[in-house]
C-alpha cells in the first residue's frame, strides 16, 4: 500500500480553517484507511475469523455508522481502526500514522493525542469525579492546561451533567456515566472519535442530544466520527452506513 502524504485539507482543518472542506465527507484523502484487513483469534484448538477482508476509508469531518448483529466484528474492527488491537493481515492508516508499522509505544501516543474513545463499559477511574473524569482526559492529551476548566465545563454542560459533575461513577446511573464517558471523549477535541454503541443506555431525549452534538462537533471541529449502533433513528444522520455481516463490510 503507497503511504498516502497529509493534504492540506486535513490540515487546514486542524487548523481551524472551514474554508478547506465545506462539507462534512468532501475532503478526498481520508483520515482513515483500511487495506486488506483480516482479524483471526483462537479459541482453543480453532481459528476464528472475525474480520475477512476489510477495505474502508473515512473521510475528515464524516460520521459513519457501522451496524450489523452482535458478533459481527464491529467493535473487533473499531479496535482495530484506534489501535487498540492489530489485525491478523492488512493495512492500517489513521491520518499520516500506518498503525501496522508501529509499535504498541507509538500507537499509544498517537491515541493519546489524536483519536477518542467512548466505550461501551464506560473506562471511567471509579475514584474519581465527573470532573475529575473529563480532566484526566485532557491531562493524558496534552491539551494545553490552561484550558482545561472552561473546556471541562462546556462538554460537561453539552451532555447535560453541570449538576453531577462532583459525583464519582458509583454515584451515577449508567446513562449519567455514559455522558461523562462521552464528555471525556470529546474534551481533548480529536481529530478522530470512535464509539462503540454511544447512546445505549441514554433515553431518547437525551440520544438526540448526543447527536446533535456529534452533528455539530463534525460541522465546526472537523471531528471524524465512526460509531456502532442499533438505534435505527441515528441512521439518518450518517454519511454512510457499513453494514457488518460475517466479517465483511456491505
Amino acid at each position: 500500500m503507497e503511504d498516502l502524504q497529509q493534504t492540506s485539507c486535513s490540515q487546514d482543518s486542524r487548523e481551524g480553517n472551514s474554508q478547506a472542506c465545506e462539507e462534512p465527507g468532501s475532503c478526498t484523502e481520508p483520515i482513515v484507511s483500511l487495506s486488506g484487513i483480516y482479524k483471526t483469534f483462537r479459541s482453543g484448538a480453532a481459528e476464528v475469523h472475525v474480520l475477512k477482508g476489510i477495505d474502508m476509508r473515512l473521510n475528515t469531518g464524516q460520521l459513519a455508522i457501522l451496524k450489523g448483529r452482535s458478533g459481527s466484528g464491529k467493535t473487533t474492527l473499531l479496535n482495530i481502526i484506534g489501535g487498540l488491537d492489530m489485525p491478523s493481515e492488512g493495512h492500517v492508516q489513521v491520518g499520516e500514522h500506518h498503525f501496522h508499522r508501529m509499535g504498541d509505544k507509538q500507537r499509544t501516543r498517537v491515541r493519546k493525542s489524536e483519536i477518542g474513545f467512548i466505550f461501551q463499559a464506560f473506562a471511567l477511574h471509579p475514584l474519581l469525579s465527573a470532573w475529575e473524569n473529563v480532566e484526566l482526559g485532557l491531562r493524558l492529551s496534552g491539551f494545553p492546561s490552561a484550558q482545561w476548566k472552561d473546556r471541562i465545563d462546556e462538554c460537561l454542560e453539552q451532555v447535560g451533567m453541570t449538576q453531577r459533575a462532583q459525583h464519582r461513577p458509583y454515584e451515577l446511573s449508567g446513562g449519567e456515566q455514559q455522558r461523562v464517558a462521552i464528555a471525556k471523549a470529546i474534551a481533548p477535541r480529536p481529530r478522530l472519535l470512535l464509539a462503540d454503541e454511544p447512546t445505549a443506555e441514554l433515553d431518547t431525549r437525551m440520544s438526540e442530544r448526543i447527536m446533535l452534538m456529534f452533528e455539530r462537533l463534525r460541522s465546526e471541529e472537523r471531528m471524524t466520527i465512526c460509531m456502532t449502533t442499533h438505534d435505527q433513528t441515528m441512521l439518518e444522520v450518517a454519511d454512510h452506513v457499513y453494514e457488518m455481516a460475517d466479517g465483511r463490510l456491505d
